[in-house]
């Protein structure tokens, strides 16, 4: 993003990315209570924020880890006392602050009926496969492909065991719970996502996610 601070902390419309972010799930009926894991140099400014915005569902703030893999890792680990093993845990991105309710609502009636749902959609483009990211001979059949988004939702009794298998292995490598998931043989299953599930990364996403929060959820999906 080439800016001075977390891209989360970058505002759009008068707030920080990821208060937006939060803000999709403080709103939605069927989410208990949030926990933030967070650069361990960014917890304080989070904690005056989470107030400044009066985000009442946001119960924790944890520390980060070194990788993505690890910040999920000690969110997950956090709860260990906290959730039972029928509760569920959703993870996604603090960038990602375009989400409809529908999303959040239809990845946990997936969720509840197979154990986990990640939010997906399919791949419209040609894909070829590449070992430089400069050239490639080979297609890959884009029907049998998913482009896979956050959030994801899981079951606690079964995202938990797959991260303490992975800790006891030192894998830290993992980049979302479902590569964790599919590293150990579970099927993930898909629920509905959407285009507009945008992850900002470069400053002409600031633009764009600006246009996209003026647009209601009919128009977003």
């Amino acid at each position: 993003m080439g800016a001075s601070i977390p891209k989360q902390f970058i505002e759009i419309k008068g707030k920080p990315i990821i208060i937006h972010t939060i803000d999709n799930f403080e709103r939605n009926p069927n989410i208990d209570s949030i926990l933030v894991v967070c650069n361990p140099e960014w917890v304080s400014r989070i904690k005056e924020l989470i107030l400044k915005f009066e985000l009442k569902k946001v119960r924790w703030v944890v520390d980060g880890g070194t990788t993505s893999h690890d910040s999920t890792r000690n969110g997950i680990f956090f709860l260990k006392d906290v959730l039972g093993p029928d509760d569920y845990v959703i993870i996604h991105d603090a960038v990602r602050p375009i989400l409809p309710q529908a999303i959040i609502d239809g990845m946990l009636d997936v969720a509840h009926k197979e154990g986990n749902a990640s939010v997906a959609i399919p791949c419209y483009e040609t894909v070829i496969y590449t070992d430089d990211q400069i050239s490639g001979t080979k297609e890959l059949d884009r029907n049998k492909l998913m482009r896979v988004q956050t959030p994801q939702a899981y079951r606690y009794s079964l995202i938990l065991p797959l991260y303490e298998k992975a800790e006891s292995e030192g894998r830290h490598d993992f980049v979302y719970a479902d590569l964790v998931a599919v590293n150990y043989g579970v099927k993930i299953f898909f629920s509905r996502g959407f285009i507009n599930n945008i992850k900002i990364t470069k400053p002409e996403d600031i633009p764009f996610c600006e246009y996209l929060m003026s647009l209601d959820e009919k128009q977003l999906l």
